[in-house]
């Protein structure tokens, strides 16, 4: 899993912290850790660095994060969601891991292996 890039899409900025030192324990970079949407949409938009993975707050300020993983998808950049709520992902996302949060380091450790190398 080392080298692996990884992106972090979270409000809370304790739970962010958190991920990323998961990640870090686990041999990723984060390449990027955003607290809203339009700040991960725009990320994606300009062309930043390739992406091994993502993961995704459900819920991001009152906002659903599903265009931020419609745009992960249509990179092929595999992601799973996290949510504190138990809220299941809407329909076209079934297949994607669901993380509860507090995030397990096993779980995540398992996510991520999951991801692979992107190109």
């Amino acid at each position: 899993m080392s080298g692996r890039r990884i992106m972090i899409v979270e409000d809370e900025a304790l739970v962010a912290m958190m991920v990323e030192d998961l990640l870090t324990d686990l041999g990723c970079e984060v390449s990027g850790s955003f607290g809203a949407v339009g700040e991960a949409l725009a990320y994606l938009d300009d062309g930043k660095p390739s992406l091994d993975g993502a993961v995704l707050d459900i819920n991001i300020g009152g906002e659903m994060v599903f265009p931020v993983a419609e745009a992960l998808r249509a990179k092929g950049v595999p992601f799973v969601f996290a949510t504190g709520y138990g809220a299941l992902p809407r329909k076209g996302f079934e297949d994607v891991t669901v993380l509860s949060k507090p995030i397990n380091f096993g779980h995540l450790r398992d996510a991520v292996h999951g991801f692979g190398h992107a190109a």
